[in-house]
């Protein structure tokens, strides 16, 4: 059993950057890849990025790319994301996930979610 523990998001105004945190708790948490997707008002949620368990493998959703930056402490099983370049469209619940294959991570389809921490990025 994995719990994971979200922090950091708020209110930013656009160009600005926020930096979100993850803190995946249990005996087994550092075996697992990590995630975050983020869910819009009204619209369904989407991938962010992934980071895998030993930080070597990275994927991100093109809307991020070159603007954020996610990063794994090994040592406190601690996922990072850094948000850099915010515009409005990037405002949503962000969630953190983990768990499960690769494949399924980045789809999505994983064992544990957080319970979201809110962004807002004003115009």
């Amino acid at each position: 059993q994995v719990e994971l523990v979200e922090s950091g998001g708020g209110l930013a105004q656009a160009g600005a950057s926020l930096k979100l945190s993850c803190a995946a708790l249990g005996r087994t948490a550092g075996s697992y890849g990590m995630g975050w997707f983020r869910q819009a008002p009204g619209k369904e949620r989407e991938f962010v990025g992934a980071i895998n368990w030993s930080g070597v493998q990275l994927e991100y959703a093109e809307s991020v790319k070159g603007r954020f930056t996610i990063a794994r402490i090994l040592a406190n099983n601690t996922m990072s994301l850094q948000m850099n370049s915010l515009t409005p469209e990037d405002t949503a619940i962000h969630y953190c996930a983990a768990g499960g294959h690769w494949d399924r991570l980045i789809r999505g389809k994983t064992v544990w979610w957080g319970q979201g921490t809110q962004v807002t990025v004003s115009s």
